[in-house]
């Protein structure tokens, strides 16, 4: 079991001057076992800082995390988590990089190699296995990165603004690669990103949160409108110029607009 649960969740945290800024309101969200769910919102709305719950690395002032049925305590091998930054160790080559965790958890040989080799080959990285990091482009970094979070076999994959950090057309590239390794290895996924159109194309659920205090405004179903129109035998750039999906895109743009608007200090 992999469900990942929220539980009338909020979080404070202490300001310098004194008193607390309640960044997150009470929060009710589960998510459920390969399910792959995309959370947007503007910055300060605690995307974030849910998805750093869900990994163990903050906790809930109040309310309760839970993956797989069990309260999270702190990071855990049953979930992965990959960043915006890519996090690769400059001193180690790809098949070291993704291997690393296997072997710091005693992983045999035999077994860690043909991990490794399957993740190699399925991201694209084959002829780059004995390449550093800094001998390989952005979309290759985070190709390592995915493939080092996958290698483990987690339960949940967590991953915050994976492709933040790249240009527009390696990002197409990488959310259309990402589709295709998330359908054919499916993994209870929560994705943050500040990018509508991303979300949309990538998640079976939207989650569309605000801010001031942070909170889900809605929750908006993908997968069905997805697999009855067949998406994924599409190229990408022809998906997003599909009346359902430009609809869906909309429909996001102005919940978030009508918050944002909402929640806008009055003019003096």
């Amino acid at each position: 079991m992999s469900e990942i649960v929220f539980r009338g969740v909020t979080k404070s945290f202490a300001l310098a001057k004194g008193g607390n800024f309640l960044a997150i309101d009470t929060t009710d969200l589960r998510i459920e076992e390969r399910e792959f769910v995309a959370i947007v919102g503007p910055s300060g709305c605690g995307k974030t800082t849910l998805m750093r719950m869900a990994a163990g690395l903050e906790f809930p002032s109040s309310g309760s995390v839970e993956v797989g049925g069990k309260a999270v305590r702190g990071p855990g091998p049953e979930r992965a988590v990959v960043f915006q930054q890519f996090a690769l160790m400059p001193w180690k080559t790809v098949r070291e990089n993704i291997g690393f965790g296997l072997m710091c958890k005693g992983t045999p040989r035999a077994e860690a190699d043909a991990a490794i080799a399957h993740y190699v080959e399925l991201m694209g990285l084959s002829g780059h296995e004995d390449s550093f990091p800094h001998q390989l482009s952005g979309g290759m970094q985070q190709r390592v990165a995915i493939a080092r979070a996958y290698v483990m076999n987690p339960n949940a994959l967590l991953m915050d603004e994976p492709f933040g950090a790249l240009d527009a057309q390696t990002r197409i590239v990488m959310q259309e690669e990402l589709v295709r390794l998330a359908r054919r290895n499916p993994r209870t996924v929560l994705f943050i990103t500040h990018s509508v159109e991303e979300a949309v194309y990538l998640a079976d659920r939207v989650v569309v949160m605000g801010r001031k205090p942070g909170r889900i405004i809605e929750t908006i179903d993908i997968r069905a409108l997805r697999e009855s129109e067949a998406w994924e035998s599409q190229p990408i750039e022809e998906v997003m110029d599909l009346p359902s999906f430009t609809h869906m895109r909309s429909r996001i743009w102005k919940l978030l607009k009508a918050r944002e608007q909402n929640a806008a200090p009055a003019e003096h």
